[in-house]
């Protein structure tokens, strides 16, 4: 009896498409997860260190030493923007630095820039 030589194959591409089809459901479920947060209803932990904020979502522009790169040095930046300055520009952005209230929650925009403010 001769085999057919594409039935191997077959079974693979079944295998592959099925593996993909549970892959993306898997997925999904996990993107609906981050987005909504914790089953729970608890929201995520704010951050209440200004050191690991600025960490978490300035150094790659503005330096770990904040000397800065590809955006501007903050390492003086209280001595010429206010606490308030300081804010509306992490809040909307401005130039090529993007908004960061979809990053960064009111409460750690408030604490980055208070620190921030403090640097003269």
């Amino acid at each position: 009896m001769k085999r057919n030589p594409l039935i191997p194959y077959a079974l693979i591409a079944i295998v592959g498409i099925l593996a993909v089809i549970v892959i993306a459901f898997v997925g999904n479920d996990q993107r609906k997860e981050i987005a909504g947060g914790d089953e729970s209803g608890q929201e995520e932990a704010i951050m209440e260190n200004p050191e690991e904020i600025y960490e978490a979502s300035c150094v790659a522009c503005h330096g770990a030493d904040l000397s800065g790169g590809m955006g501007p040095a903050l390492s003086a930046v209280g001595a010429e923007l206010s606490v308030d300055e300081i804010k509306e520009i992490i809040t909307n952005g401005k130039g090529q630095m993007p908004p960061q209230s979809g990053t960064l929650k009111s409460e750690e925009i408030e604490i980055i820039s208070k620190w921030l403010s403090e640097k003269k």
